[in-house]
C-alpha cells in the first residue's frame, strides 16, 4: 500500500476519465492510447475528451468468434514506444473473451519490450468468475512483472451500486516519493472536475470489505450470481442444440461474464427485436443475466429461427 496512489472516482467511467487526463498531462496531449476492437463504446469518447489520440488494436476475430491473439501482439509491437495500452482486466466487454494466463504473459512481455504504459479497466472483478482473486490474475501478473500499472475500477456491478457512482483510479508506483507525486497530480485533476465523490457507496464497500464476516458473505453472493449466469450460458447452448441449430456455439460457453458475444449480425439482431421482442445490441451481444429457466428456451428458439442456414459472423 505504500506504493499505491489511489483516489475515489465517479464509478468506472470517472476512473477512466481521470486516468486518461493523468496520462495526457504526464505524457503529453496527443499521446496514443490503444484500445481493443471491439471495446466498451464509452472508452472512445472518454479518452478523446481527455486529450489522448485514440487508436485500436486487434482483439476479437469475428471469423472464429475468439481472441485474435496474433493480431493483438502484432499491433502492440507496431504501436509507437511509450504508448498507453488499455486492457480489460477480466470479462472483456463486449466479447467476454479473455486471454489465457500464458497469453497474458506474452502481452506483458511485449508491453515491457515496447516501454508501453499499462492501463487496466476492471468493471467485473468477482462478478466474472465468482472469484475475485481469479478475476485479478492478469492485473497481479503485470504488477509482479514490474509494470507501473494504472487501474480504473468500478463497483457498480460487483457491489450492485450503479446509482452510487462508486469507483477508484489507482497507480502502482515505484516508491513512496513517486506515490505522493502521483497523488498530488491526481488531486489537481479531480479538484476542478468533480471536487469530491459521493460518500454513501464507498462507505458500503469499505464496510463490507473491512469485516471478515461480511466479506465472506459478499464473496459467496458474487459466486452465486456468477454461477447462475454461467448456468444460463450453458443452458442457452443446450437449448440451441435442442432447437436444431447446427452452428458451433462453443464460443458462447468459452466466454465469461455477464454477456455473450454471439456472432449474430445486425440484421439478425434487428429481427430478434422486431419479430420476437428480444432486445440486444446490434453487434450481437446479449445479456445472459436477462435469461432464466422460464425464457431461455424461447430465446434459443428465436435465435435459431433467425440464424438457421446463415453464417453467424458479426458484421
Amino acid at each position: 500500500m505504500s506504493k499505491l496512489a489511489g483516489v475515489q472516482s465517479l464509478s468506472g467511467t470517472g476512473a477512466c476519465r481521470v486516468g486518461g487526463k493523468f496520462f495526457s498531462n504526464s505524457l503529453g496531449a496527443g499521446t496514443p492510447i490503444y484500445i481493443p476492437t471491439p471495446t466498451w463504446g464509452n472508452h472512445i469518447a472518454i479518452f478523446k475528451e481527455a486529450g489522448l489520440d485514440v487508436r485500436r488494436y486487434r482483439y476479437y476475430d469475428p471469423s472464429t468468434n475468439r481472441l485474435d491473439y496474433n493480431g493483438m501482439m502484432e499491433d502492440l509491437a507496431d504501436a509507437p514506444d511509450g504508448s498507453v495500452i488499455l486492457l480489460h482486466a477480466c470479462a472483456h466487454n463486449p466479447t467476454g473473451c479473455d486471454p489465457t494466463l500464458d497469453q497474458w504473459k506474452g502481452v506483458s512481455a511485449k508491453i515491457a519490450e515496447k516501454s508501453h504504459h499499462v492501463f487496466f479497466d476492471s468493471a467485473y472483478q468477482g462478478f466474472a468468475s465468482g472469484d475475485a482473486e481469479a478475476d485479478a490474475k492478469a492485473l497481479r501478473l503485470f504488477v509482479e512483472d514490474g509494470h507501473t500499472v494504472a487501474l480504473a475500477q468500478s463497483f457498480a456491478k460487483n457491489f450492485g451500486l450503479y446509482g452510487e457512482r462508486c469507483g477508484t483510479f489507482s497507480v502502482v508506483t515505484q516508491n513512496t516519493d513517486q506515490k505522493e507525486a502521483v497523488l498530488s497530480q491526481l488531486k489537481l485533476i479531480i479538484r476542478p472536475m468533480y471536487s469530491s465523490p459521493p460518500i454513501h457507496g464507498s462507505s458500503i464497500v469499505k464496510t463490507v470489505l473491512s469485516d471478515k464476516v461480511l466479506t465472506d458473505q459478499y464473496y459467496k453472493e458474487c459466486a452465486t450470481m456468477a454461477d447462475r449466469i454461467q448456468s444460463m450460458r450453458n443452458l442457452l447452448v443446450e437449448k440451441l442444440a435442442e432447437a436444431g441449430s447446427t452452428h458451433d456455439w462453443s464460443h458462447v460457453t468459452e466466454q465469461i461474464g455477464m454477456f455473450a458475444f454471439t456472432g449474430m449480425n445486425s440484421d439478425m439482431c434487428d429481427e430478434l427485436t422486431s419479430k420476437y421482442f428480444i432486445f440486444l445490441t446490434r453487434d450481437g451481444r446479449i445479456s445472459l443475466a436477462g435469461l432464466n429457466d422460464g425464457n431461455v428456451e424461447y430465446v434459443a428458439n428465436a435465435v435459431h429461427a433467425v440464424t438457421d442456414g446463415k453464417s453467424i459472423v458479426s458484421q
